[in-house]
């Protein structure tokens, strides 16, 4: 039975059965409160709560509605900056640190996972494929500069005719498995996360949106119904900030992505089209990502946009990107479509940040955010706690602002989008 409240998707109609939490009522008082129950949250809360601080989480709709619940369920390390990028812009241990962070937060993951029982379809491996000859050799290169430069290797490059024999279409041309990276069913991994919390004893309010907050020494965040008085404050909202925090409004862009859930599909017809039931994600800019639910579900995401609207037909808008690929499949049955906001920064690396001595944000995961919001959160309760080095790797990277703010981002975005669709469909 799908959990009520949940915008209508494959994860709200197989999520595992979640607690109810209460609005905020009146005043509260705790060491630190949370601005939002997805990943970075949760895991925030858990943490803090595991170190002895009292917690409260105040969400605006529920536990892991937002992309928490809906994303595409990759959980992989590597950042969107190439590693040599990142030597450029904060050096190489700086870099070094940063790639051996991006392997923690996958391996935070599966420990999360395990410590808490959490029921979420876990399995092993992610295919990153090229989608034109073109990419090929990026490919191949990638694979090499993570062995031996990055002595990485849980990795290993797969040719033109083992892709094509692992995913059944001759649309892809190579690829790089990721052994080590997993795929889950994201909404029950955040209610999972969220039982964990409350078994530590934070506190949760659920459909109390956050209207206002201060920090400093008589830090409060406010609701339409209620307050909490705090000693610290974390901004865990990513695409959902809105209009919250200004400052950090403007280093990230709330951008919408699709994803469709077909019929079951028979053992037969899973082997063809994903032998070994990897997560796959392709290298196009905006790109196609795909994998297998536990009932044999292909699950597709593809296609976005940059409006506050989400196509009328879902399920028919991702459609045509998976048949670009898969043809055969016209006459499978759609039976999910749903759309979920995330949060890009310009350089799509993550943006931590210490806005106060007592206000922390994390956000802007721009398609990583499986793993590395759960890191964030796991970063911000260290450096609230007294040991910041980590949470410091990640705000010592250079964080653009979008030219003209949060007035021109949008208009901004679509036309560079545009230019990358074309470059997608031409080279």
């Amino acid at each position: 039975m799908a959990l009520l409240g949940y915008e209508s998707s494959y994860y709200a109609s197989t999520a595992n059965q979640k607690d109810d939490f209460s609005v905020l009522q009146g005043e509260e008082s705790c060491d630190v409160c949370i601005i939002g129950a997805g990943y970075t949250g949760l895991s925030a809360a858990l943490h803090l709560a595991q170190k002895g601080y009292s917690v409260t989480i105040v969400e605006a709709q529920q536990v892991g509605w937002g992309a928490s619940g809906r994303n595409g369920g990759q959980v992989s390390p590597d950042h969107n900056m190439d590693h040599s990028e990142l030597v450029k812009k904060v050096g190489k241990d700086a870099a070094n640190a940063l790639w051996q962070l991006s392997i923690e937060s996958v391996n935070l993951v599966k420990d999360l996972i395990k410590e808490h029982h959490i029921d979420c379809d876990l399995k092993s491996g992610v295919l990153h494929v090229a989608a034109k000859p073109s990419h090929s050799q990026h490919m191949q290169d990638s694979v090499r500069y993570k062995k031996d430069v990055l002595n990485y290797d849980a990795i290993k490059y797969v040719p033109q005719d083992e892709v094509r024999a692992m995913l059944g279409t001759d649309k892809y041309f190579a690829g790089e498995l990721l052994t080590d990276a997993a795929h889950l069913h994201p909404l029950n991994y955040a209610l999972g996360l969220a039982a964990a919390c409350v078994k530590a004893g934070v506190t949760i309010y659920e459909h109390s949106r956050v209207t206002d907050y201060n920090g400093g020494k008589d830090a409060l965040v406010k609701t339409e119904t209620g307050q909490v008085k705090c000693k610290y404050v974390l901004l865990a909202c990513n695409g959902y900030l809105d209009k919250l925090e200004p400052k950090v409004a403007k280093k990230i862009m709330p951008i919408n992505c699709f994803v469709l859930a077909t019929e079951p599909l028979s053992e037969e017809l899973c082997r063809q089209i994903n032998r070994d039931d990897v997560a796959v994600a392709d290298s196009k800019f905006v790109i196609n990502y795909f994998r297998l639910s536990a009932d044999n579900r292909l699950l597709w995401g593809g296609g976005e946009n940059y409006t506050g609207t989400f196509p009328k037909d879902i399920g028919g808008f991702v459609k045509k990107y998976l048949l670009e690929f898969y043809p055969q499949l016209k006459d499978v049955k759609i039976d999910h479509g749903w759309g979920g906001t995330l949060a890009i920064t310009m350089n799509r690396m993550p943006y931590f940040d210490r806005l106060e001595q007592n206000v922390f944000v994390a956000q802007g995961y721009s398609g990583h955010g499986v793993a590395l919001a759960t890191l964030g959160g796991k970063l911000m309760a260290e450096a609230l706690s007294g040991s910041a080095e980590k949470f410091d790797m990640f705000s010592q990277v250079p964080t653009p602002t979008f030219p003209g703010g949060t007035l021109l981002r949008r208009p901004g975005m679509v036309a560079g989008m545009l230019y990358y669709a074309l470059r997608d469909r031409l080279f």
